[in-house]
């Protein structure tokens, strides 16, 4: 059985030090886990993709667009929007909802290029 430990640091150590001291704190590292968990889901993912398309969406048009029940598709802007990537704004009676651009470009990430998200 081999043994994957290391006792020697392969870097030079100022390079090293360098890429330490630029790592992501670990509250840095929870919140970016936490945006990405939020599109992990296919629901959560399809109505970020309807709002990357259509820009501002209500709750009842993006229940038609995904085929969702509009409960089901408010419980899962609630997480996406606790997750900072919606924002919401009310219109009256309605409740607007859109990416935010960290939800922008998080989701430009999950898609691909092959996928332009609207500005």
């Amino acid at each position: 059985m081999s043994d994957d430990r290391c006792d020697l640091l392969c870097l030079d150590a100022p390079r090293a030090e360098a890429i330490r001291e630029r790592m992501l704190h670990d509250d840095e590292a929870d919140g970016a886990a936490g945006r990405a968990k939020a599109l992990s889901d296919p629901t959560r993912l399809m109505l970020a993709a309807a709002l990357g398309e259509g820009g501002e969406l209500c709750v009842c048009d993006l229940a038609w667009i995904s085929g969702r029940s509009q409960g089901l598709v408010s419980h899962h802007l609630r997480t996406l929007r606790s997750s900072g990537l919606v924002r919401s704004r009310r219109d009256g009676k309605l409740v607007m909802y859109g990416l935010t651009e960290g939800g922008r470009a998080l989701l430009s990430a999950v898609l691909g290029a092959g996928r332009l998200v609207e500005a």
